[in-house]
């Protein structure tokens, strides 16, 4: 009884897709036979019309079947609790209790995204640890890596195994209406006036008719889609932001739009257009943005990860002067690895003021000037040559 519930289901399931492929079959029949042989009178026309469509046709339906038929990628192995720890998990007594548990596993995998309280993300259906930016699907039965959503019209979950070939099936997809409208307006409007045979009429406005809405509704999401892929999100990602250590945010995973676009298409531009797997990485890390990941290494777009420079490296650390009481003042700052002192901040001085300060002056009321103790004095003042000024002023911090 279960046997025939699960076949009657998944046939149930089959019904858009059979519906798609339907309609294509019927808008071959209507665009070849009715208005390529039946209507278009110019061969020059009819062969430019029939090349270009059967090309359309031929990307676009390999897109629709590898979208289709690819089947989502899982979540791998390491991340499926032990034994052992899902007995632990199993026996805990509270939720802090199992968060503690969560924590030991987790810390060897790459992990950048937790739950809106602060833990890992956690499946209780499937039992192990949701990688980033993977989620449950209900129709599924299982957690996907990097779903985005769940497509009815294909069977199957849009995700990162298959997101480079819906991408590329919107897109043909469109081209595809668009071609129709475009090449079958004229005969649309000498029907519409016309009075030609009633069978071709049909044919031909109703194919204009479909065409048209499917394009308009292709327009919306082929450019929603784009849309998301230039931001590094999924359609999850937009409607709920994934939380990371610094809190939620919807641009965690976005690199710019050049890198974004090349994490799902490849980095070979002449095979972003050909369905054929081509996206980076593996689907269970990801490349985020500075300071978004809670562990010690950055994630490369291929999937790998570096350290960060300077690991291992120590550095002098600046120290405030003992006998000083608070950071900014005119107390000296002295390094732990040398004798160089900074001293305290001088003003400059204008050039008209070190004039005058240079200028012959009457001292202890002689009318004599000496121009030894003028000089000693004013490096006593600290108001010495050019010279002086120059050290002074490279001083300043």
């Amino acid at each position: 009884m279960a046997g025939s519930c699960d076949f009657c289901i998944r046939i149930f399931k089959c019904i858009p897709v059979l519906f798609v492929l339907s309609v294509v079959a019927w808008s071959y029949f209507a665009y070849v036979v009715q208005l390529c042989f039946n209507t278009v009178q110019s061969n020059v026309e009819r062969v430019f019309d029939l090349m270009v469509y059967h090309i359309l046709l031929f990307f676009f339906l390999w897109a629709y079947w590898q979208t289709v038929c690819t089947p989502v990628f899982t979540v791998p192995r390491k991340f499926v609790l032990s034994a052992e720890d899902q007995d632990r998990f199993n026996r805990a007594e509270n939720e802090g209790a199992q968060k503690q548990i969560i924590e030991e596993v987790t810390q060897s995998l790459p992990l950048a995204t937790r739950t809106a309280s602060g833990g890992f993300r956690y499946c209780h259906i499937c039992s192990h640890i949701k990688p980033d930016r993977s989620h449950h699907c209900s129709v599924c039965g299982t957690c996907v890596l990097k779903m985005d959503h769940h497509c009815p019209w294909v069977n199957n979950c849009v995700s990162f195994s298959n997101y480079k070939y819906f991408i590329l099936f919107l897109g043909y997809a469109l081209l595809y209406c668009l071609f129709i409208v475009m090449s079958t307006l004229q005969y649309f409007i000498e029907f519409w006036e016309g009075n030609p045979d009633r069978v071709q009429r049909f044919n031909v406005l109703f194919l204009f008719f479909v065409a048209a809405m499917f394009l308009f509704s292709l327009v919306s999401l082929f450019v929603y889609h784009l849309y998301l892929v230039s931001h590094n999100r999924t359609t999850l990602e937009a409607f709920r932001a994934p939380v990371f250590i610094r809190g939620p945010d919807k641009n965690g995973f976005n690199l710019g739009c050049g890198p974004n676009f090349t994490e799902v298409f490849g980095d070979d531009v002449l095979l972003w257009f050909v369905p054929v797997f081509t996206s980076m990485g593996d689907g269970v890390e990801f490349p985020v943005r500075y300071g978004y990941s809670s562990s010690s290494n950055r994630y490369h777009s291929m999937g790998r990860t570096i350290n960060s420079i300077g690991d291992g490296v120590e550095y002098p650390q600046r120290t405030l002067d003992p006998a000083s009481d608070h950071l900014l003042g005119s107390d000296n700052w002295t390094d732990d690895n040398d004798d160089f002192r900074f001293a305290p901040y001088v003003p400059p001085l204008s050039p008209r003021t070190a004039k005058r300060a240079l200028a012959p002056t009457n001292l202890d009321n002689s009318s004599s000037y000496d121009s030894t103790r003028s000089s000693d004095q004013c490096e006593e003042n600290g108001l010495n040559t050019g010279s002086n000024l120059d050290r002074q002023q490279t001083f300043v911090v």
